[in-house]
């Protein structure tokens, strides 16, 4: 499986294309503003097409390109998220405005959002995402894990020195950072159950689980389960 990641300008959000093979349907993670036109020439270059779009929660510079790039696909968000689709610069609050003005155009509201719960999803064919409920940052954050990866490319893994991963692959938005936990000080953010969702994530992510964050490198849960000061916070 192709593992691509661009870095959308605005906010600098990871924003992922996955596919089992070239020539095929793609799905795209967390479409950030500005990232449209990324995206389109990822997928000229590897002869893709959109099949889907999956979002790792609901926050504006995850989601702003949502329509340029799904046109009719669906978009996948954890159910407790796919209000914000009503109006995602909004959500963010005091943040919201200058989002907006950065942004440098107008939210397009999308034709399919599709809430999803945890368990298996398969967007498109070949591509197998496991959905795990992670909320804290946002009440509907996900986590998706994925296996098989054969090509990792891309910013995000460049910067942590990856090239290749045999094992699992999970995408964690913005709940795990190399080094760092996600903001809870958004509207919908709870502190009490991120550190909940924490404490859960310790005890079952795998071991040997690369971790693609919504923002900056790649990382490994053994990493973090062994040197990130938030975690152990949430554990003490």
């Amino acid at each position: 499986m192709l593992l691509h990641g661009l870095r959308s300008p605005v906010f600098g959000t990871n924003t992922l294309v996955l596919a089992a093979a070239a020539d095929g349907p793609a799905v795209v993670v967390d479409p950030g503003a500005g990232s449209a036109p990324l995206v389109h020439e990822a997928l000229r270059r590897h002869g893709l097409h959109v099949g889907a779009v999956v979002l790792t929660h609901g926050h504006a510079d995850h989601l702003w390109d949502c329509a340029a790039v799904a046109g009719e696909a669906p978009v996948l968000v954890g159910a407790d998220d796919a209000d914000r689709f009503t109006d995602p610069a909004g959500h963010l609050g005091a943040v919201g405005g200058a989002f907006a003005a950065l942004a440098g155009t107008a939210w397009q509201p999308v034709s399919e959002v599709r809430p999803v719960g945890p368990g298996a999803h398969e967007p498109v064919p070949g591509v197998v995402l496991h959905a795990v409920a992670a909320p804290g940052h946002t009440p509907g954050s996900t986590l998706w894990r994925l296996d098989g990866v054969t090509a990792l490319t891309g910013p995000a893994f460049a910067e942590a020195g990856v090239t290749a991963h045999d094992g699992p692959v999970v995408l964690t938005g913005d709940v795990v950072f190399a080094g760092s936990v996600g903001r809870t000080d958004l509207p919908g953010g709870d502190e009490a159950t991120m550190r909940r969702t924490l404490r859960e994530l310790a005890s079952s992510l795998p071991a040997d689980a690369l971790l693609v964050p919504g923002h900056g490198p790649a990382t490994t849960a053994a990493r973090e389960l062994a040197t990130n000061p938030f975690i152990a916070r949430a554990l003490a």
